[in-house]
């Protein structure tokens, strides 16, 4: 994957098993700032030594690196999305909180969208280029997670997620439900693409083409839910009860509703080993290595090799109406 823009700072010297922060350690150590170009924009990161997964030894510039490396396929999954940051500013042993509003100090080229919610209004911070992008990482925003809808439909999400997540230990389950949901959404009429979430499975994504509200898509995988589970009560349930699960997988539609969000493609997540979320094909789901945190900053490498794969480009990019999807539903239930 071409990438033009750089670090003003080009020395070898490695931070972590992740990066290279080069001389930026030395200057950061002085001047506790690090110039890195993105586009016609520089951002300044700011401490750019200091670890933030404590036991892999990483460090905020190879954060911020590895978001610069993946710029130019994670920023069109999150354009025009109103985004939730999930932000650790002392790492992984520090505080933890999650972000929605956006800072006053935060600079005016970052885009903002003001979107309503119960007795108000908030504010979510949008990342339209890698400039933003870079900025969010200095921030120490270490996950990015993204609207279902764009944000001028706010009210019209243009994906329809399935969380899947193991019963158990094991992984197997997951992608043997995930093998049936995607062969049940092939039936529809509806191409799918699949990714590992960095945490404990995997999300089966559905691109739409925004004309329906959150509550006639969320109607809609429920009812796709019950279908598949019906069709398998012996390992899958759409219960909401974990008492009434047993060792079934659960068939989770909860982010499809207003203002919930879904982890953003390729972004990192907040665990040991800084996990990634990684877009896959379908032939991936057949190999029995796979798990939820296959890649990671560990292996940066090993990440760059998937996005230059191009896992999700046998999917159309133009998202599917649910009217022809719907009435074949009604047919199978």
């Amino acid at each position: 994957m071409e990438d033009t823009d750089r670090d003003t700072d080009t020395g070898g010297k490695r931070t972590g098993k992740g990066g290279t922060a080069g001389k930026a350690a030395g200057k950061a150590r002085k001047g506790g700032t690090k110039a890195v170009r993105a586009g016609h924009r520089t951002v300044e990161v700011h401490r750019p030594d200091k670890v933030l997964f404590p036991d892999d030894g990483l460090t905020k510039a190879d954060v911020v690196d590895y978001y610069r490396q993946v710029a130019a396929v994670m920023v069109p999954q999150l354009r025009d999305r109103p985004l939730m940051l999930e932000r650790l500013p002392e790492g992984l042993a520090g505080p933890h909180f999650m972000q929605k509003e956006t800072p006053d100090h935060y600079p005016d080229w970052i885009r903002r969208e003001e979107v309503a919610k119960e007795g108000g209004t908030v504010t979510h911070p949008v990342c339209d280029d890698k400039a933003t992008l870079l900025y969010l990482a200095d921030q120490a925003c270490l996950t990015l997670h993204r609207w279902l809808s764009r944000a001028g439909r706010p009210d019209h999400p243009d994906r329809l997620v399935f969380d899947l997540d193991p019963p158990g230990s094991g992984f197997e389950p997951v992608r043997e439900a995930a093998r049936q949901l995607t062969g049940l959404l092939d039936e529809l009429g509806l191409p799918a693409v699949l990714m590992t979430t960095g945490s404990r499975g995997l999300h089966v994504t559905v691109p739409l083409d925004g004309r329906a509200d959150f509550d006639t898509v969320r109607g809609f995988a429920q009812d796709v839910a019950e279908v598949l589970a019906g069709r398998h009560p012996d390992r899958l349930t759409t219960a909401v009860r974990k008492q009434a699960r047993g060792d079934r997988l659960y068939l989770d539609v909860q982010r499809n509703a207003y203002a919930q969000t879904a982890v953003a493609p390729w972004s990192l997540r907040a665990k040991p080993g800084a996990p990634v979320a990684a877009p896959i094909s379908h032939d991936q789901l057949d190999d029995p290595e796979l798990t939820a945190r296959s890649w990671s900053l560990t292996d940066l490498a090993g990440v760059m090799e998937q996005a230059r794969a191009r896992p999700w480009s046998k999917v159309p990019a133009r998202g599917r109406s649910l009217r022809t999807a719907r009435k074949r539903l009604d047919a199978l239930r």
